[in-house]
C-alpha cells in the first residue's frame, strides 16, 4: 500500500504540489489524469525518489518517511524505496548494446545480486508474458516501439517490486502500437499488481482502474471510481477537462 499525505514539492518558487492526500491499495490501479503541467508526473517521480518531495509524508510498504524542507535522503533509504517500485518511463530507456534478454537480465544481476541462471529464467518468463518471448534475442533497435515498451515493462517487474509505477507508458507510441501496452496492463490490473498510471488514454482508465483521480493545478480535484468520475461527476474542472478531450 501506499499513503502519501500534505505531499508538496516545490521546484525554486515554483510550487507544483499543493497538499496531496492519497491512498493506493495493495492490489489496486490508480490511474492519475489532468492537464499538462498539473503535477501529475511530479506525483509519480516523488513516489520512488526521483523527485525528493519539499514537504510531506510517503508511507510504502513498511517505510515510512517524513519530508521536510531541505531534507537529505540518505542513498540506503532511496535504494530501499526504488527497490519496492519499479518505474516505466514515456520513453522506453533500454540499453541499446543489449539484448531484450540481456535489458531484463541486467538489473537482477547487477542489484538485486541473483545468479545469471536465475535472472535468465525469470527474464525469458517475464518476455514470455509480455507477448515477446520470440524476441528474447533482439536489440532494441530491432524492436516496434510498442515492443520495447513491452521490454521495458518486463524489466520493471523483473526486480519484484511491490507497485508499478507508469508515466504516460503510451504517448510516446504510434497509435497503431498503444493498444498492444495497454493489454499488457490490462492483464497485470486483472491479476492484482498494484499500479499507479499516468495516462491521457481514457479508455483504460474507464476499463482498468480501481480509481481515477483528477490533478489539476497541483492538487487533487476530484477522485473516485471510473464511473463517479467519467458519468456523474459533479465537479465543474473535471466536466471541462473530459469535454475538451472528448472534443
Amino acid at each position: 500500500m501506499i499513503q502519501i499525505s500534505d505531499l508538496h514539492k516545490r521546484f525554486d518558487q515554483l510550487e507544483v504540489l499543493k497538499g496531496i492526500d492519497l491512498t493506493v491499495p495493495a492490489g489496486n490501479t490508480v490511474v492519475i489524469i489532468g492537464p499538462s503541467g498539473s503535477g501529475k508526473s511530479t506525483l509519480l517521480r516523488c513516489m520512488n525518489l526521483l523527485d525528493a518531495p519539499t514537504s510531506g509524508t510517503i508511507e510504502l510498504g513498511n517505510q515510512k518517511v517524513d519530508f521536510h524542507d531541505g531534507t537529505r535522503l540518505k542513498k540506503d533509504l532511496v535504494i530501499s524505496f526504488r527497490k519496492q517500485t519499479g518505474m516505466v518511463f514515456q520513453g522506453y530507456n533500454l540499453f541499446p548494446h543489449m539484448t531484450a534478454l540481456g535489458n531484463v537480465m541486467e538489473g537482477q544481476v547487477t542489484v538485486l545480486k541473483r545468479s545469471k541462471a536465475k535472472a535468465k529464467e525469470k527474464a525469458l518468463g517475464l518476455l514470455q508474458k509480455v507477448g515477446l518471448r520470440d524476441r528474447a534475442d533482439s536489440y532494441p533497435h530491432q524492436l516496434s516501439g510498442g515492443q520495447q515498451q513491452r521490454v521495458a515493462i518486463a524489466r520493471a517487474m523483473a526486480m519484484d517490486p511491490s507497485v508499478l509505477l507508469f508515466d504516460e507508458p503510451t504517448s510516446a507510441l504510434d497509435p497503431e502500437l498503444v493498444g498492444e501496452v495497454l493489454k499488457v496492463m490490462k492483464e497485470l490490473a486483472t491479476e492484482g499488481m498494484t499500479m499507479v498510471v499516468v495516462t491521457h488514454e481514457m479508455n483504460f482508465a474507464r476499463e482498468a482502474a480501481d480509481k481515477v483521480v483528477f490533478i489539476d493545478g497541483g492538487v487533487i480535484a476530484e477522485e473516485g471510481p471510473p464511473e463517479q468520475i467519467f458519468e456523474h461527476t459533479q465537479n465543474e474542472r473535471t466536466l471541462q477537462f473530459l469535454n475538451k478531450l472528448n472534443h
